[in-house]
C-alpha cells in the first residue's frame, strides 16, 4: 500500500491506474473478510496521517480524475432503472453480460466499473464501519486546500446531473399510468411540474456565483418541499394500486420515481454549501450506493426483484383473500366444507373415468395432452362453478392467508401468537375434512361408475393389465409416486399465483366494469345481466384462470415429458383415489387387502406430498413478497405443538358452537 502511495507521487503517474491500485491494496483476499478490510482501511489512515506528501499526492490524482472526466451519467444512470420496459432491461442487461460494451476514458460512469470490476467488491465495502471511513476522510485532510485547488467542474457536473434527474422525475410524474391512479394531478398544479422550474432557477443562481468565484448561498428547502410531496404522491399511488391491482409497468415507474427523488436528495446535500456537515454522510452513501449499482449493473435477478415486487405482494394478497373462503370458522362451516368437497369427489369420479377413456383411446401424443387437460381444466372449472373444492387447492390459498396473519418481529406477545395458532389449528382441520369429502365420495363414485359399466357393457372400465399399472403408479417410490405427487403440488402452488395473478388483472384493468358496458352484450343480454355477469367475473376470474392452467398443467406434464425424454407425470390424491377404486373393481373385489392397503397408503403419501410441496412454495413466496423471513416461523413451531397436543381433536373436529344461557332481564325492564 505504501509503496502504491509512493508511485503516485510521480508527476508522470496516471490517476486511474494509481487508484486502481490502492483499491486492490485495501481489497481483502475473501471477500467477506470485513476484518482484514478494516484494517487495510485503518493502515491507509496512519500512512496518510504520518505522511503530508502521501496525502498530497492522494488527493491530487483523486480531483484529476474527477476534473478531467464527465460525471454526469454516474449520478443519473448509475444505480436508477433506464426509460425501457422491464423485458428490455432484462434483454440489455443479458446482451451486456455476454458481450460486454467498450470502456470509454473520459467518462467516470466507465471508470467506476475499471476500478471495482469484482462483482462483489460492494460486500467489503460495506463491512467497512462508517467511523473508519470518516477517518479515512479525515486523514485526508481536504481543509488544507484551497477553492482554488478544487475543480469548479465537479460541482458544474453535480449540477447538470441535478437537472436532468429533475426533467426526468418531471416526465415520468405525468406518466397516465401514474395520472390513472391520481386524477389530482390533473385538477391541480402537479409538484412534478414545479419542481422542474424551481430546479432550473436554482441551478441559474448557483452557477453564477460559480462564475463570479463566489460561495454560492442558495437555499433549496423550498425544492425538499416539493420533493416531499412528489413522495406523498407516490404513496397514495401504492395505496391506489394495493386497491385496484398493480402492473410491472406501474412497479416501474413508481420504483424510477423514487430512485429519481432519492438521488436528487443526495446531489442536493452535497452541492449545499450551507450545511457542510452532511456532505460527509451524503458522500459516502452516494458511494457504496454506485459501487454496489456498479457491481449488479448486469444483474437479471435484481430487476425482476425490484420490479415484481408489489405485483407479488398483490397477487399473494389476493391469494390470502380467497384463502379465507378455505378456513371453517364452526361446526357449520366446517360441515359445508365437508358437503363441498364431498360434490367435487362426485365429479373427480367421472373426471378419471373420461381421463381413461382418452387413454384407452391412444390418441397422437399432442392430441392426447390437449385431451387430458381439457378433461381436468373443464372438470376444475366445473367443481368451482358449482361451488365444490378441490382439497388441494387449499394450501396455495391459506398459506398467503397465515403469512399475512403472521406478528411483526417486534410484536413478540403471546396474545398474537396465540391468534395465528388458532389460526392454522382452524386451516388443519379445514384442510382435514376437505380431504376426506374428496377421498369418501370419489372412491364409491369410482366403484359405483365401475359397476354400471361392467352391467351395462359386460366389461371392466380397466383390464387386469392396466389395474397393475395403474397400482404400481401409486407406489411412493418404485412407482415414483413422492416424486410425481411433488411434481403436481408445484402445480398447485403456480395454479395459486395464477389465480392471484388473475384477480389482479381483473381490477387493474377494470375487466367487470368493461364487460358491464360492453354494448353487445348489453343489446342481447340486457343491461341487469351484463352487470350480474361483470359482478361474477369480478369475483370468480382469478379461480377459473388458475384451474383452467392448473388443468393444462396437469394434462400435459406427461406428454411434455414424453416428448423431451424426462421422467415427468403427476399424481394427484383425489384421482390416485380413484384410480384405486377403478384397479380394485378390474379384479373384481378379489385383491388380497394387503395390495389394497398398500394402495390406500400410496394414496395418503401422494395427498401429504401434494400439500406439503404446495403449501411449503406459497408460504414462502408469501413471505418474501412481504420481506419476511421463513425463520420468523421458528418462535411458532414450539407453541402450535403445545397447543395441538393440548386439544388434539381440534385438529380434524370443529369445536361445537357454545350455548349461552338467556339472560333474563332485570325487573325494571319487564315493568319499564
Amino acid at each position: 500500500m505504501e509503496q502504491t502511495l509512493i508511485r503516485m507521487m510521480d508527476a508522470k503517474s496516471d490517476p486511474l491506474t494509481s487508484l486502481k491500485e490502492l483499491i486492490d491494496a485495501l481489497r481483502p483476499g475473501k471477500v467477506i473478510d470485513g476484518v482484514t478490510a478494516i484494517n487495510n482501511a485503518r493502515a491507509l489512515c496512519y500512512l496518510l496521517e504520518q505522511h503530508v506528501e502521501y496525502r498530497a499526492a492522494l488527493r491530487k490524482q483523486l480531483f484529476t480524475l474527477l476534473g478531467t472526466t464527465r460525471q454526469v451519467q454516474l449520478y443519473t444512470d448509475t444505480g436508477i432503472l433506464s426509460n425501457e420496459s422491464v423485458f428490455t432491461a432484462i434483454v440489455r442487461r443479458v446482451g451486456s453480460k455476454l458481450l460486454p460494451p467498450p470502456v470509454k476514458p473520459e467518462y467516470l460512469k466507465d471508470l467506476f466499473g475499471v476500478l471495482f470490476p469484482n462483482t462483489n467488491d460492494y460486500v467489503w465495502l460495506n463491512d467497512i464501519p462508517t467511523e473508519v471511513w470518516f477517518e479515512v476522510g479525515a486523514a485526508a485532510h481536504l481543509e488544507e486546500l484551497s477553492l482554488a485547488e478544487i475543480p469548479t467542474h465537479i460541482r458544474l457536473q453535480q449540477l447538470e446531473a441535478i437537472q436532468v434527474l429533475s426533467c426526468r422525475l418531471s416526465a415520468i410524474g405525468l406518466e397516465p399510468e401514474i395520472v390513472l391512479h391520481h386524477p389530482d394531478v390533473e385538477r391541480f398544479e402537479s409538484p412534478f411540474v414545479r419542481l422542474n422550474a424551481e430546479v432550473l432557477s436554482y441551478i441559474e443562481r448557483y452557477r453564477e456565483d460559480l462564475t463570479a468565484r463566489r460561495p454560492p448561498d442558495e437555499d433549496h428547502s423550498h425544492i425538499l418541499v416539493l420533493l416531499q410531496q412528489c413522495e406523498q404522491i407516490i404513496a397514495k399511488v401504492w395505496k391506489m394500486a394495493a386497491k385496484n391491482g398493480a402492473s410491472v409497468s406501474l412497479t416501474y415507474h413508481l420504483l424510477r420515481l423514487k430512485q429519481h427523488i432519492d438521488r436528487l436528495k443526495v446531489l442536493f446535500d452535497l452541492v449545499d454549501s450551507m450545511t457542510p456537515e452532511k456532505h460527509g454522510p451524503a458522500l459516502l452513501g452516494l458511494f457504496l450506493e454506485l459501487v454496489k449499482a456498479e457491481n449488479r449493473k448486469y444483474s437479471v435477478r435484481d430487476v425482476l426483484q425490484e420490479n415484481t415486487e408489489l405485483l407479488a405482494l398483490q397477487i399473494t394478497e389476493h391469494a390470502s383473500h380467497t384463502g379465507e373462503h378455505y378456513i371453517s370458522e364452526t361446526r357449520s362451516e366446517w360441515l359445508q366444507m365437508f358437503r363441498s368437497a364431498a360434490g367435487a369427489g362426485v365429479i373427480v369420479g367421472f373426471m378419471a373415468l373420461i381421463k381413461i377413456l382418452f387413454a384407452k383411446a391412444h390418441l397422437p401424443p399432442l392430441l392426447e395432452a390437449f385431451a387430458f387437460s381439457m378433461n381436468y381444466a373443464l372438470g376444475f372449472m366445473l367443481i368451482h362453478i358449482l361451488h365444490f373444492t378441490v382439497a388441494t387447492k387449499q394450501p396455495a390459498m391459506t398459506a398467503a392467508r397465515i403469512a399475512a396473519a403472521l406478528p411483526t418481529i417486534e410484536n413478540k406477545k403471546n396474545e398474537a401468537y396465540t391468534e395465528l395458532i388458532e389460526l392454522m389449528i382452524k386451516v388443519i382441520r379445514t384442510q382435514f375434512i376437505a380431504i376426506v369429502g374428496n377421498v369418501l365420495l370419489a372412491i364409491p363414485v369410482a366403484l359405483g361408475i365401475a359397476w354400471l359399466w361392467w352391467y351395462e357393457f359386460g366389461q371392466h372400465v380397466v383390464d387386469t393389465t392396466k389395474a397393475d399399472k395403474m397400482l404400481h403408479e401409486l407406489m411412493p417410490i418404485a412407482g415414483m409416486g413422492i416424486f410425481y405427487a411433488a411434481i403436481a403440488g408445484c402445480c398447485l402452488f403456480l395454479a395459486g399465483l395464477i389465480s392471484g395473478y388473475y384477480d389482479n388483472k381483473s381490477l387493474y384493468n377494470q375487466i367487470p366494469q368493461r364487460i358491464a358496458a360492453m354494448p353487445l352484450l348489453n343489446k342481447i343480454f340486457g343491461e341487469y345481466r351484463s352487470r350480474r355477469l361483470g359482478q361474477y367475473i369480478e369475483h370468480n376470474l382469478g379461480a377459473l384462470a388458475g384451474n383452467f392452467y392448473f388443468g393444462i398443467m396437469l394434462g400435459s406434464m406427461a406428454t411434455l415429458g414424453f416428448l423431451l425424454g424426462l421422467p415427468l407425470d403427476i399424481r394427484h390424491i383425489t384421482f390416485s383415489a380413484a384410480n384405486l377404486a377403478y384397479a380394485v373393481s378390474a379384479y373384481d373385489f378379489t385383491l388380497a387387502w394387503p395390495i389394497v392397503a398398500w394402495g390406500a397408503m400410496g394414496v395418503a403419501v401422494i395427498g401429504i406430498t401434494n400439500l406439503f410441496v404446495s403449501f411449503t412454495l406459497a408460504l414462502w413466496v408469501a413471505m418474501r413478497s412481504r420481506k419476511r423471513r421463513m425463520s420468523e416461523l421458528k418462535p411458532l413451531w414450539g407453541k402450535f405443538w403445545r397447543r395441538a397436543m393440548s386439544r388434539p381433536i381440534d385438529l380434524f373436529i370443529a369445536p361445537k358452537p357454545a350455548i349461552e344461557a338467556v339472560k333474563t332481564p332485570p325487573l325494571e325492564e319487564k315493568q319499564g
